[in-house]
């Protein structure tokens, strides 16, 4: 009997599909795209652009793809049906269209599934449809609407000269708002401010929050959101912000010269709803903050889930869950917990332009033992797996209950509040925690008076808004609408490689050279940058993937309207900004976090190939002679060694002049600790260090460092330094 041919995308789904469709079925991969647009034609872009027609050549990505095409050509001509099944989203079809063009197929079915299960496989294969010309236009325009952007643009940022490799429509859109952010932090002026409480003998604090003729008609709203990019880190409580320290002293006393008497009391309970399954961007965040996966670490992780058959498909930008799988996870809910079965399913609301024929990301058994995978998955993996598995159980969940009490207390003219939360039903929570601690208020009555054990105030700074992390990128890029589910984690590498963003302590940095690259592009090609405009390109694609545009028109008309005319007023900057360079050259650094101790202004981060740091610090902002260099031994940047300084350390039993001697000993050698003051992001420091020279290079004397604080020394290693 003649076999049947299955195309799929992934090598890694051959063996589970081969298992389940049997011996009648022969499993071939593409690996992916096996054609692209080749490098012929005006500005090699593989396409020419006339009346409002779009030709384009397409030739073999690489050696392999042409390899693969040959085999699969081989392998169609031994079968009866060839069938194509791709991924489920745009680019699946594309690659789908792509396999039907070079096997010279007529009309090949299609078969579609969002998970590697014998039913949902069978069940495709039943159900065949043909290819969507409309996706496949999508994917072609957007190969073709990259690559132009791509090989156009690129070129200018050439002329710079400072390293600059490319140019894209998602990429530096995304640059874009990370240096954005950079210069916020930069140009941030911090103000100061102080947040003024009261203690009371019932057990709480409360804040300041104004004066009973500023209080508000309506009670303040509190609106709780699902933030997949978080961490775990909760702000302190604070009052009404006071703008002067005299004005802070001001409530302080009137707060300890008036009664305290409670004029509102409220408690009511709160439901909290459950958040809905992962879609790619959500789950990239909460793997981000969670699990610490970088965005292309989770969708390798997840696609090998997905290839296993453990979880349907990872590139989804639809909250939806089938039928079954709700029914099935509410069996699980009436088995394990059944206090958390919901009196109906939980519906959850996508995004305007989610693909409503997706399902969201979860697992294709709810049932399926958690020892067994752990014994099966790298734990990188079985982690993943598991956050997969709790959210889809979660969104499935009944609401987290919240008891959410609201004091306000009057004293003379003054209103103090505090707020109490306590939860009363976990709900979804057991599964996916994402509720701040409970803070217990006491019972308390309206007209109840309060007897005041302290008053004060804390002085605070305003703070620059944070770097953006990567889960914390893709939350942006998704809301901003730049690049879709397939495009976040690809368009964060490609940064990253072109050296235009840096990963520092889990915070992306713009280098110098992406700010160079970002500044240039505002002047030369700014409404590429601007979120709204790529944006609306997105929109765009959508509405040819609807069938509501055709994509040749729409390629031809933004490149006539838009990009061309930009071009050319793009080179003529590009002419203007070489000359420049030429005339007056300036070389611009990375800066550091650390403030220059003269001008207090950031300092400039030189590159050196002899350092370990492969850098130093040095002010660039007018200071003469202002360099600091990295210590290993205190983990600060200090100012380079005089020539006394090596002249002490050279000699074994010598004390560093500028320090100052203490009468605690060394842990370690009993020598007497020496008073070391050094300076870190611009302030200055004192740390207890052993006096003995040979202290710097001992590995015994490695954790030897005591630091300040509110209890006296205390070292990491050692602990409180008694006297």
């Amino acid at each position: 009997m003649a076999k049947r041919l299955l195309v799929v995308e992934s090598p890694g789904k051959v063996k589970k599909l081969s298992q389940i469709l049997g011996s009648e079925w022969i499993v071939r991969a593409s690996c992916g795209h096996i054609r692209e647009l080749s490098d012929e034609g005006e500005d090699s872009l593989g396409f020419s652009m006339e009346d409002g027609k779009v030709q384009c050549k397409y030739v073999a990505r690489d050696q392999r793809s042409q390899e693969t095409i040959q085999q699969l050509k081989t392998t169609a001509k031994q079968v009866s049906e060839v069938v194509l099944a791709t991924d489920p989203d745009r680019e699946g079809e594309t690659i789908a269209w792509h396999l039907k063009e070079v096997l010279g197929l007529r009309e090949p079915k299609r078969v579609v599934y969002t998970e590697i299960t014998a039913s949902a496989v069978r069940n495709a294969i039943a159900n065949p449809r043909k290819l969507d010309l409309n996706l496949v236009g999508a994917g072609l325009c957007r190969d073709c609407l990259d690559k132009l952007v791509g090989y156009k643009g690129s070129p200018l940022v050439w002329a710079l000269n400072n390293g600059a490799k490319s140019v894209g429509r998602v990429q530096s859109a995304t640059l874009h708002l990370i240096c954005q952010r950079e210069r916020e932090i930069q140009t941030f002026v911090p103000q100061d401010y102080w947040s003024v409480w009261v203690d009371y003998v019932e057990g709480f604090r409360a804040f300041y929050k104004g004066t009973v003729n500023s209080r508000p008609d309506s009670p303040e709203q509190e609106v709780e959101v699902h933030d997949d990019a978080a961490g775990n880190q909760t702000t302190a409580p604070e009052s009404t912000r006071v703008l002067s320290e005299a004005e802070a002293n001001r409530l302080v006393e009137e707060a300890r010269r008036h009664p305290h008497q409670v004029i509102q009391y409220e408690g009511k309970i709160v439901n909290r709803q459950p958040p809905p399954p992962f879609i790619t961007s959500t789950l990239q965040q909460a793997a981000g903050s969670k699990l610490k996966f970088a965005p292309e670490k989770t969708m390798q992780l997840a696609q090998k889930l997905y290839e296993a058959g453990l979880i349907t498909y990872m590139r989804t930008d639809s909250v939806m869950l089938s039928p079954e799988f709700c029914e099935s996870a509410r069996q699980w809910l009436e088995q394990n917990d059944p206090q958390n079965v919901p009196t109906q399913v939980a519906r959850h609301r996508s995004s305007k332009t989610a693909q409503q024929g997706h399902e969201a990301i979860r697992p294709t058994d709810v049932f399926k033992p958690s020892a067994e995978l752990r014994i099966e998955l790298p734990t990188d993996e079985f982690n993943l797996y598991v956050m997969i598995w709790k959210r889809a159980i979660a969104s499935q969940c009944r609401p987290a209950q919240l008891r959410k009490t609201l004091v306000i207390i009057q004293s003379g003219e003054i209103l103090f509040s505090a707020r109490g939360q306590v939860v009363e039903f976990l709900g979804y929570t057991r599964y996916w925690p994402n509720l701040s601690k409970d803070t217990i208020l006491p019972a308390l009555q309206q007209g109840q008076m309060l007897t005041l054990e302290n008053a004060g105030h804390e002085k605070k700074q305003t703070q620059p808004p944070p770097r953006y992390s990567e889960p914390k990128l893709v939350q942006l890029m998704e809301r901003k609408g730049i690049g879709r589910p397939s495009t976040y984690s690809p368009t964060i590498a490609t940064l990253k490689k072109r050296g235009y963003i840096e990963l520092t302590k889990d915070n992306l940095h713009p280098t110098s050279l992406g700010l160079e690259v970002d500044t240039f592009l505002q002047k030369a090609l700014p409404d590429l940058l601007e979120t709204e405009f790529t944006a609306k390109m997105e929109n765009a694609l959508d509405a040819i993937a609807d069938g509501k545009q055709p994509w040749q028109q729409y390629l031809t008309t933004w490149n006539q309207n838009y990009f061309a005319p930009a071009l050319v007023k793009a080179k003529t900057l590009v002419v203007d900004t070489a000359h420049k360079e030429k005339t007056f050259p300036e070389r611009k650094y990375d800066t550091s976090r650390t403030r220059c101790p003269d001008c207090n202004n950031f300092l400039s981060k030189i590159p050196s190939s002899k350092l370990k740091k492969k850098y130093f610090l040095k002010c660039t902002s007018g200071c003469e002679n202002t360099v600091l260099f990295w210590s290993e031994f205190s983990k600060a940047w200090q100012p380079p060694r005089t020539k006394d300084d090596k002249i002490a350390e050279n000699s074994q039993d010598k004390i560093i002049p500028s320090a100052k001697l203490s009468a605690y000993p060394c842990p370690v050698c009993k020598k007497p600790l020496e008073e070391y003051t050094y300076t870190k992001d611009g302030q200055k420091k004192t740390m207890l260090r052993c006096s003995a020279s040979q202290s710097r290079t001992d590995k015994k004397h490695k954790d030897v460092a005591y630091f300040s604080t509110a209890k006296g020394w205390w070292s990491p290693k050692f602990g409180e330094l008694q006297g």
